[in-house]
């Protein structure tokens, strides 16, 4: 049968969640009878319940007129303008919720989709268009490059450059790789960053769109962690903030991680009206939008006091799971000095220098404590001698981690 599906596809690596749930899955019966049932610090996302106010929002809109009918891929007016509003009174940014804004099913799909739109596909490797993504990065994005038929080419971000590159170093040495800059097509950014944490600064953020305008390269923003955060002053912010910037960028947003709505798959893209519009023409061959109900429900929470309320105490609860897992890693097991950073639910961590590789520690920590976190390889080549853990379990679990952890000898330097 293999010889019916086309080269990239049977290039792709199934997505590193989807391997470790099938591992964890074979093996729970044997960690639960030797008093390890595995707890997850791999999960991606929020395990609390949404809001109750998207909830009972969500069964009212069941029983309105037309709910279950066919929408538009584009979106009901209606969450158009609720999305306008929530980046107009978060970002101090201005859209126009005719031809800036455009749902999604959830903002997976729509990256995977946009970058479709934006590569010309070939086998050659030679004449592969070429995005720039973040490494470490959220792990979906090479394989979204290579099944499109382009090529991905990694920005390292390291603790040298606070995680923040300079891309005008990156352009020089991409060029004496012998690549050819004609090639890019676009670069995509990550901030807060997946698996760093990783935030950046409005500087940084106006020189990304100061290099992009001057190599006249599509700036791409996934900015699915920007309501998850600990210091106020320290609040992440949406690309399209910096003047000038909806000339060349466009932005992803994602219901699941300030709302924990992860099963509910919406979102949104917004920035460029061509670049979206043009999205837009892609979309309407491949769905007929989202369930109304769940738009309703979406543009109700989305400028809500409740919704507010919950995104403020579900960053109180991630910021005590955070400094729980750090203090037990540090006091209890020798740990020591690793970033901690001020937003997401990720921690970024070596692992002890007697293992070879990110995978051997992951494998050792899974088999022996039934814990399971995500080797820092999966994240891309700079993800080597690290882990991710997310620390979105409650804390009887954080501190059953560090428990079995430090029974089972799993400390740093030992």
């Amino acid at each position: 049968m293999r010889e019916f599906f086309n080269d990239y596809v049977q290039s792709l690596e199934t997505y590193i969640m989807f391997r470790i749930k099938e591992t964890v899955a074979k093996i729970t019966p044997e960690l639960t009878a030797k008093g390890r049932a595995p707890i997850a610090l791999s999960m991606g996302a929020p395990t609390a319940t949404p809001p109750q106010k998207v909830v009972d929002a969500l069964k009212n809109a069941l029983e309105e007129k037309g709910a279950h009918l066919y929408s538009t891929p584009k979106g009901e007016k209606y969450f158009r303008e609720a999305v306008a509003k929530r980046m107009k009174t978060r970002f101090n940014v201005e859209l126009d919720p005719d031809n800036e804004i455009f749902s999604l099913i959830g903002s997976k799909e729509g990256l995977a989709n946009f970058i479709r739109i934006l590569l010309n596909p070939t086998t050659k490797e030679e004449d592969k268009e070429i995005i720039w993504v973040p490494d470490p990065g959220y792990a979906s994005y090479g394989e979204m490059v290579k099944v499109s038929g382009g090529k991905a080419y990694s920005i390292p971000l390291k603790p040298e450059n606070n995680f923040m590159p300079d891309l005008e170093e990156v352009y020089a040495d991409f060029l004496k790789e012998g690549l050819n800059p004609k090639k890019i097509k676009a670069l995509l950014i990550n901030y807060p960053n997946n698996p760093l944490g990783a935030t950046a600064t409005r500087e940084y953020m106006q020189s990304v769109v100061d290099f992009c305008k001057k190599h006249h390269i599509l700036l791409v923003s996934d900015a699915a962690y920007t309501d998850m955060y600990f210091k106020p002053e320290l609040k992440p912010m949406s690309v399209l903030e910096i003047e000038g910037a909806k000339d060349i960028a466009v932005e992803f947003f994602s219901f699941s991680k300030p709302f924990a709505m992860t099963g509910w798959r919406l979102g949104w893209i917004c920035g460029n009206s061509e670049a979206v519009k043009i999205f837009g023409k892609l979309k309407s061959t491949l769905d007929s939008g989202l369930f109304k109900a769940l738009q309703k429900a979406g543009a109700e929470i989305l400028n809500s006091k409740e919704g507010e309320e919950y995104i403020e105490q579900a960053n109180i609860q991630f910021k005590k799971n955070q400094e729980l897992f750090v203090k037990g890693l540090r006091e209890e097991l020798g740990w020591g000095e690793f970033n901690v950073p001020d937003a997401t639910f990720y921690l970024w961590l070596p692992i002890p220098p007697r293992y070879k590789s990110s995978v051997e520690f992951t494998d050792d920590l899974m088999h022996t404590s039934g814990v399971i976190a995500v080797p820092g390889d999966a994240f891309g080549k700079y993800g080597k001698g690290y882990f991710r853990a997310s620390i979105v379990c409650p804390e009887e679990q954080i501190k059953e981690v560090i428990r079995r952890m430090k029974e089972d000898g799993f400390y740093f330097n030992k």
